[in-house]
């Protein structure tokens, strides 16, 4: 016999408004995209806007596109929900899995009979509405202008060297790993277009993706007009786009109101196991800067719980936003390169698109249809949040069994024994060691500035910016991880007003 307080999601929904389908007036506002969807959860769960009117909790993934002022009462009303819990999250790219599992969580205690997880974004019609000089008209505009959830305040030596872009931070995570390995740079290229061609594949295949277009290695890293090089080692093509119109969410419900609901249990997915362990925050912070020593015990944790090992997953859907977090959750889990598994089961986010917050929901609304597709397997979702600093594994399958909690606090405690954070120096006068790099190219794929995370002394680090063009080029060709170069400090205004310091680099002997 199943527990009755056994947590299962009972039904899924998602919706793409592509371009060619909207025109030019777009995709509706956010709040209507979450009714959308979350009609479509309701429908696929076989119990339609009963589902809905029994809701006794919504939680809602943050949405960029437009802040209303109480976004899970507002869509509990057009639901003709009453919920107990209205949930409104904060940011990064694990939420999703997150407010899943921390439902699951309150299921199993008792607290929640009937949860909808949904998000959505309509990044690309705002972006639409901005290039013509016009404003949406969204509804419930909040009476305060609220500021953005970051998490932790901007380091200055970051600010200070331009260590804010995502497609820069992963970029250096990911050439830290190819100086690592011991790849020369146009073979670590190709094997990252090796990574990446099969997801197209995928998305191909999904009405789901933003850019269902099959595209080949060479295809995905030769920069050209189109697919400029962005942060060296990505193309346009190689990192994720979020300026998309989307939405996800899922039911989820105890194994008793599914039940009480009728929803036949061939459409019911279990979540069996997860984890969520975090990184330090800051790049230069982290111990090793050439994998996740945080995804590698979160994965353990979540399989561990679920009772199964890597090779028992059939499924697999990693955190694709860039490169390297599909290389580290690969190296986590001892995958190896030639392994049959698809590493996506939505096309990833360079290609399926990665919306905002609210990508794991498609991850997960996706594998649930995979799973039900194929009774009794496993699948495993990851999420990546921040500057690969977050990081969450869920395992689901078809078949109910023993759900026991992770245990998170003694498995963070862990990894942050055994990799304390690097202590950073805002500014270094002297010889440093390159430890990661990436080149920053500008709109016509130019490079302009080489940006560094350096070893000094004392275990501590910086961060550097080169900028002689020799140097730059030189770095797209040869390894500069290894190699001393020489730092200088200058003052630098900040764009918080303040004044802080850049390390002017140039390699040791010119």
């Amino acid at each position: 016999m199943t527990d009755p307080r056994t947590p299962c999601l009972i039904g899924v929904g998602q919706r793409t408004w592509h371009p060619d389908e909207v025109g030019e007036q777009g995709a509706p506002e956010p709040l209507e995209m979450w009714e959308d969807v979350a009609r479509r959860a309701a429908d696929d769960s076989g119990a339609g806007a009963s589902a809905l009117e029994a809701l006794d909790a919504i939680d809602l993934v943050y949405c960029q596109t437009w802040q209303y002022d109480d976004p899970p009462a507002r869509l509990a009303a057009r639901l003709g929900a009453e919920p107990r819990r209205r949930n409104y999250s904060g940011i990064g790219g694990t939420t999703p899995q997150v407010l899943v599992q921390d439902t699951a969580a309150r299921i199993q205690a008792g607290e929640t009979d009937l949860a909808l997880v949904a998000g959505a974004e309509a990044l690309a019609t705002q972006r639409r509405y901005k290039r013509r000089g016009e404003r949406f008209p969204y509804s419930f505009k909040p009476a305060e202008k609220r500021p953005y959830p970051w998490e932790a305040p901007f380091h200055p030596a970051e600010l200070a060297h331009d260590v804010m872009q995502a497609w820069l931070t992963f970029a250096l995570f990911d050439n830290a790993r190819r100086a690592h390995e011991g790849r020369a740079l146009p073979a670590y290229r190709h094997d990252l277009g090796e990574l990446l061609a099969p997801m197209t594949q995928v998305a191909a295949k999904n009405p789901i993706a933003w850019f269902p277009i099959e595209r080949s290695v060479d295809e995905i890293i030769d920069p050209t007009p189109d697919n400029r090089m962005v942060g060296y080692p990505y193309t346009k093509y190689m990192i994720s786009i979020m300026d998309v119109d989307m939405a996800a969410a899922v039911l989820v419900a105890s194994h008793e109101a599914a039940d009480r609901l009728g929803v036949p249990p061939e459409r019911r997915v279990y979540p069996r196991g997860w984890c969520y362990v975090t990184d330090p925050t800051y790049v230069a912070e982290h111990d090793q800067l050439h994998r996740s020593p945080a995804m590698a015990a979160a994965a353990g944790e979540a399989l561990r719980v679920a009772g199964v090992g890597i090779d028992d997953v059939a499924h697999l859907d990693f955190y694709s936003c860039f490169g390297s977090s599909v290389n580290f959750a690969r190296d986590a889990l001892g995958l190896a390169a030639d392994d049959p598994r698809p590493l996506t089961v939505t096309g990833g986010l360079p290609y399926h698109g990665g919306a905002g917050s609210n990508y794991m929901t498609h991850a997960i609304a996706t594998m649930v249809d995979v799973l039900r597709g194929d009774p009794g397997a496993s699948g495993l979702v990851s999420g990546v949040g921040m500057h690969m600093t977050k990081h969450v594994y869920g395992v689901y399958s078809t078949e109910p069994g023993p759900l026991e909690p992770p245990e998170q606090a003694r498995v963070q405690a862990e990894v942050d024994a055994a990799h304390p954070p690097r202590p950073i120096v805002d500014a270094h006068e002297g010889d440093a060691t390159v430890a990661a790099y990436s080149v920053i190219h500008d709109r016509d794929g130019q490079p302009t500035t080489g940006v560094l995370v350096c070893d000094v002394d004392r275990g501590r680090r910086t961060y550097g910016k080169l900028v002689e063009p020799d140097a730059l080029a030189g770095a797209e060709i040869e390894e500069l991880i290894g190699k001393t170069v020489r730092l200088h400090p200058e003052p630098t205004p900040l764009p918080t007003g303040d004044e802080g310091t850049v390390n002017r680099a140039v390699l040791a002997g010119e």
